[in-house]
């Protein structure tokens, strides 16, 4: 009876590998909001790392996590790197290109699972105020791939994405 049972979860793991392994190497969430201000009034708000603390879904999570910002103030070439508990995990940013039309930012995470990825912030016009449009891509990693199994990736990112955009909406709009 011992080795049925321990065939059948075998087989079950066996399974689990081949359907992650059989996942996209790739991932891609975004979501969009229209923001009333111009991107030249919401553009400091995210190329100064400083000011993400209000609207950013991410700076909640470890009231004592750890932050440190580098290389330029703002735009590109400014660093922000934190460190705290698991919610928060470890990582670090840089703005590689900042225009009003676009934000580009290379985001490193160290913990809870290593990846690099590639951050957008596109704004365009819409009517009196600006759709302010937030994409993250990067690679599907072995362990994202198994996690994405069991958890809707695109649902629990995207709503930090869409939390994100109503605080950004909020004090850009202020």
């Amino acid at each position: 009876m011992l080795l049925y049972i321990l065939l059948g979860l075998a087989a079950i793991i066996v399974v689990i590998l081949i359907a992650a392994a059989m996942k996209p190497n790739t991932v891609h969430y975004e979501r969009s909001a229209v923001i009333n201000a111009s991107p030249e009034k919401i553009l400091p708000h995210i190329t100064d790392f400083h000011k993400w603390m209000p609207w950013s879904p991410w700076e909640k999570l470890d009231p004592n996590m750890k932050r440190e910002y580098m290389g330029a103030a703002q735009g590109v070439g400014a660093k922000y790197g934190w460190s705290g508990n698991g919610k928060a995990g470890e990582g670090t940013m840089e703005i590689l290109a900042a225009s009003s039309s676009d934000v580009k930012i290379d985001l490193r995470f160290v913990r809870p699972f290593k990846s690099d990825c590639i951050t957008h912030f596109q704004f365009t016009p819409h009517g009196n105020g600006t759709q302010v449009h937030w994409t993250m891509d990067g690679p599907n990693l072995f362990m994202g791939k198994v996690f994405g199994l069991f958890m809707n990736m695109d649902k629990m990112i995207g709503k930090d994405f869409e939390i994100g955009l109503a605080g950004l909406k909020r004090v850009a709009e202020q």
